[in-house]
């Protein structure tokens, strides 16, 4: 608005003495440039789009509270311009009197531009009372009203200029969200996602109206503690949080939808992996059998039946896919698959353990022989006494059951006296 200050020609004169012609024609003429500067920042302010829409809304809370108090506010700032008016009017016509301007016109113009010349409403005092001030204090109380009504105007528009819209381009983003999810049957009640595009479709609304109804609810002023009008920012907290929670839904959705493009080959996948753990675990209860028939005096461990909890599970699973149910497919394909491959590996493990008498035969019986070529290399075949224990072990590790610890200790017998022989 306007910019108070010293009149020009005031500095240096005597307190009390009155102006000279020249010094009130300046004084007038930068008055009258203040005047219209004054002007055209209420017109400005009056006509801004924020005004308009606070005097439209249905307004609550905060901003109800404050848009009152402006109002009263830009009221009392043209009342003083109405003051600031009917000052500068009354001396401009107490100029125009006379070309050259009598001591007493003088005189009156010094009180009106450099004393108390203004009449105005006092704000402090009873309904109705007055008070005088000069025109430069006027100019003082306009600026700081003006600056904290801009301020309510500014901060109201930028929030409606801001939250609303991208409120609106989120609810759309929300709406191909939920048509997208109710085709993969994402549906509220089925689903923890489908509940949470409601819960994202309230909040939304909710925050859409109270933007609306209260928009200072939604201003955070700036912390550099500017005193420009709109210093701050709108608070968008509530909507990216919003935001995040319907890309996590998002998110979720293209997993269900990943799942249906992929369902068969991960079902087929699921179904190979159990039935190699299937022939697994068969294979290696065939193995305990012929252990416990071919080995004496061994622990085996007993083989483990086949899971039929995860045989229900993917019977569940190949029944949602032919009902199209992706969203009940999505988490059940994920823990078979991490079950299934547990599951083989549980089979293999067993089979290792069932076979494992069988594998230390297999070694004895390689090492037994391979003594064997090496005495005969050594020209000691027909040693007496290394043939009756090489027949005695073989025997051991040929005969059924076959008691590996005795068969052990004859292979290592045999070891030995072969060792010394070939040293000698």
């Amino acid at each position: 608005m306007g910019v108070s200050g010293p009149f020009p020609g005031s500095a240096g004169r005597p307190e009390g003495q009155a102006l000279d012609r020249d010094e009130a024609d300046r004084a007038l003429a930068r008055l009258g440039a203040e005047y219209d500067a004054i002007e055209s920042s209420l017109l400005a302010l009056q006509d801004h789009a924020g005004r308009r829409l606070l005097e439209g809304a249905d307004l609550t809370g905060v901003t109800k509270e404050r848009w009152a108090a402006t109002e009263r506010s830009i009221a009392v700032l043209w009342s003083h311009f109405d003051a600031y008016t009917a000052a500068l009017t009354r001396a401009r016509e107490v100029r125009a009197r006379r070309r050259w301007s009598s001591p007493a016109d003088l005189e009156e113009l010094t009180a009106l531009l450099d004393g108390a010349g203004a009449e105005v409403a006092d704000d402090d005092a009873e309904a109705g009372a007055v008070r005088r001030c000069t025109l430069r204090e006027l100019v003082e109380r306009m600026n700081g009203r003006y600056a904290r009504a801009l301020d309510v105007i500014v901060a109201a528009d930028s929030v409606w200029s801001a939250l609303p819209a991208r409120i609106d381009l989120l609810a759309a983003e929300l709406q191909r969200t939920r048509s997208l999810a109710h085709s993969v049957g994402v549906r509220p009640g089925e689903h923890p996602s489908g509940d949470d595009l409601e819960d994202i479709t309230e909040e939304l609304g909710r925050l859409r109206a109270e933007v609306i109804a209260d928009p200072l609810a939604f201003w955070v002023s700036s912390s550099t503690g500017s005193s420009a009008p709109g210093g701050g920012r709108p608070d968008t907290e509530r909507y990216d949080r919003a935001a995040r929670a319907l890309e996590d839904v998002r998110r979720e959705i293209e997993a269900v939808l990943d799942v249906r493009q992929d369902a068969e080959q991960r079902l087929m996948r699921l179904r190979d992996v159990l039935s190699r753990a299937d022939r697994t675990l068969t294979e290696a209860r065939q193995a305990r059998g012929e252990v416990l028939a071919k080995i004496a005096a061994s622990e085996v461990p007993a083989v483990s039946s086949p899971s039929a909890a995860l045989h229900e599970q993917l019977a569940a699973a190949v029944d949602y896919r032919r009902r199209a149910q992706w969203h009940r497919l999505s988490p059940l394909l994920e823990r078979l698959e991490e079950r299934a491959d547990d599951e083989l590996l549980r089979a293999r493990e067993s089979l290792t353990a069932v076979t494992a008498p069988l594998a230390v035969r297999a070694e004895l019986r390689g090492r037994l022989d391979a003594y064997k070529a090496k005495v005969a290399r050594h020209g000691l075949a027909d040693d007496p006494l290394l043939t009756e224990r090489y027949d005695a072990a073989r025997r051991m590790l040929w005969s059924a059951p076959c008691d590996l610890r005795a068969a052990g200790a004859a292979v290592l017998r045999y070891q030995q006296m072969a060792t010394e022989a070939m040293g000698a």
